[in-house]
């Protein structure tokens, strides 16, 4: 599979990871779009979050709680963040694997461009 994210899991491709349990990753955009921008993904290989929802409730669920650990040890869970999964290439999806944007630590204007 030439999928950057499962790279990414296998170690193939480096990354600055911020949090790992069993069935998620999460680590730092290389493009970040706010002081705080971190990528939640699951270590298995999802298309995207409609596929993931479909498949398996429970991993996206426990994607959803890693991304709030990663707010609360950067410090924004008091003051805010938020998480955005993009789907499908109209959205802005690029990477073809299902990842939630934690995104924080600065004002986070709406609507988003």
């Amino acid at each position: 599979m030439d999928c950057l994210f499962c790279k990414i899991v296998t170690g193939d491709v480096p990354a600055m990871i911020v949090r790992e349990s069993e069935r998620v990753l999460a680590f730092r955009d290389i493009n970040p779009q706010a002081p705080t921008h971190v990528l939640v993904i699951p270590k298995e290989h999802h298309v995207n979050v409609a596929e993931l929802a479909a498949a398996d409730p429970e991993l996206l669920a426990e994607m959803m709680r890693e991304a709030h650990q990663v707010a609360v040890e950067a410090g924004m869970a008091e003051t805010g963040y938020r998480v955005v999964f993009n789907t499908g290439p109209q959205a802005g999806q690029t990477v073809f694997h299902t990842h939630a944007h934690l995104l924080g630590g600065r004002g986070l204007n709406w609507p988003p461009g």
